[in-house]
């Protein structure tokens, strides 16, 4: 059992290295510009260049050139691995807005990292930086108490902010984050507190797991700084989906009453959703609201008797309770839409008789921007459907 999780963990090592470093790069940019993110961005690139120095195969190639090299590589992993100690403890100072942890992060982690240096140069002469089975740590018990200790009260005190924090936040996007930061900074605190156990008692029951800890470590805290980009992700592809059922009612739409339309629409449903005329997060926004504006406009154009016709049509053709005042609104609006490019007269005034939600009808751009999308995305699946097609009113249009 040992030798399989030292094994699974040893598997895990590069697609952990490569998955920390692949996060890193996506999130430099965005992380970069923000000082909220940058303590937390800062802390996952030092443990990828951290973890990168400790991958068995570069470990076993330190060892096997000069023992000078092996020492130089365990050193500025060690030193590295600080700074990412230092980088947690800045990111806690940053999310409590701490100014006295943030000064005290900075100067402990130059604390640490000069003890390390003081204690490595006093130490005899030695290669690879170890606790071995049998025989004192190289190169120092001290050394090795130091950095144990770096990692054991940032991880601490990490763990513990984000389990406060992520239960506090109303932010499902932060909540997440926290706790994948939070587990990921736990399991490397149970990595250096075993580590603390054999430097001490020499106990070494918990070794063979250690590995695995180490690179769920790096999985958990790439996942955590990759949490805003997948809701972005997922925020632009469901406005992208909105935006591909909206278009074939605002086509209609706007080309009755072109004037509803702000920016130059493009020449097809596929180029408006790659090379959208707004901003793309926008763009569900300035297609409702083109949408809403268009319809407020052709109710004018709604003979008093159709609202009633339409809403016979729907109940008699089996359209569930919730989606008929969207389809009896598409029929209405087909019959719109015909009237307008007729040329036919407005009624002004007319269009508040139309069966419309509240925040459709009143014009609001806030909190009812989502009942809006999702009863219009209702009205462009009913606009498509042959039963709107098939509606004929009985009465004349016009009288």
């Amino acid at each position: 059992m040992a030798a399989e999780l030292t094994a699974l963990g040893d598997w895990l090592a590069v697609p952990s290295v490569i998955f920390l470093w692949a996060a890193v790069l996506l999130r430099a940019p965005g992380a970069l510009r923000s000082p909220q993110q940058r303590g937390l961005w800062l802390a996952v690139a030092t443990a990828a260049a951290a973890m990168t120095l400790n991958l068995p195969d570069v470990v076993a190639y330190a060892t096997h050139r000069t023992p000078g090299y092996a020492h130089a590589v365990g050193l500025v992993r060690n030193l590295i691995g600080v700074l990412s100690a230092g980088a947690v403890l800045y990111f806690v100072a940053a999310a409590t807005r701490g100014r006295r942890l943030q000064l005290a992060a900075r100067a402990g982690t130059v604390l640490w990292l000069g003890a390390l240096v003081a204690l490595d140069a006093a130490a005899p002469g030695h290669g690879t930086h170890t606790i071995p089975p049998a025989g004192p740590p190289v190169p120092s018990l001290a050394y090795w108490l130091v950095l144990i200790s770096a990692h054991l009260i940032a991880n601490t005190v990490c763990v513990y902010v984000c389990w406060r924090y992520g239960r506090r936040t109303e932010s499902r996007g932060l909540a997440a984050g926290l706790r994948l930061f939070g587990l990921g900074t736990a399991l490397a605190g149970l990595f250096w507190f075993a580590y603390l156990l054999k430097a001490l008692f020499g106990s070494a029951w918990a070794m063979p797991a250690l590995p695995l800890m180490m690179n769920l470590h790096g999985l958990l805290r790439a996942a955590a700084i990759l949490v805003p980009t997948l809701f972005v992700l997922r925020r632009t592809t469901t406005d992208v989906a909105t935006a591909w059922r909206l278009w074939p009612l605002w086509r209609d739409l706007v080309q009755a009453v072109p004037h509803v339309v702000l920016s130059e629409p493009r020449t097809g449903r596929v180029l408006e959703l790659l090379w959208p005329p707004v901003p793309r997060n926008l763009l569900v926004y300035r297609k409702v609201i083109e949408t809403r504006d268009a319809i407020l406009i052709l109710g004018e154009y709604v003979s008093p008797d159709v609202p009633d016709l339409a809403r016979s049509h729907v109940a008699g053709s089996g359209v569930p309770d919730r989606r008929r005042a969207a389809a009896a609104l598409a029929c209405v609006l087909k019959e719109a839409r015909r009237a307008k490019l007729a040329g036919l007269p407005g009624q002004p005034g007319q269009g508040t008789s139309l069966d419309l939600p509240s925040a459709l009808q009143a014009g609001e751009e806030g909190g009812g921007l989502a009942e809006e999308t999702r009863f219009l995305v209702d009205v462009a699946q009913a606009y498509a459907s042959p039963r709107t097609t098939a509606f004929t009113p009985a009465a004349p249009h016009r009288k």
